[in-house]
């Protein structure tokens, strides 16, 4: 999809040197993954401590061939 933005150069370029992209377009797709990624692991470590779960270790090992 063909799209004009107003980028702040500076941020681009650096961007572009710590991701080591070769193209502005390369950089924007890669940030937004990023991103995105960084957001749903910000989510999933919102869940910590909220949900009970009852798991028996022990058969959970033994099913998946874990012997600890």
């Amino acid at each position: 999809m063909r799209t004009t933005l107003d980028l702040n150069e500076a941020l681009l370029t650096e961007a572009m040197k710590w991701m080591g992209e070769t193209t502005k377009t390369a950089t924007i797709n890669e940030a937004l993954k990023q991103f995105i990624e960084f957001k749903k692991r910000k989510r999933l470590v919102e869940f910590a401590g909220k949900m009970d779960l009852d798991v028996d270790l022990d058969i959970t090992r033994k099913r998946n061939g874990l012997h600890c």
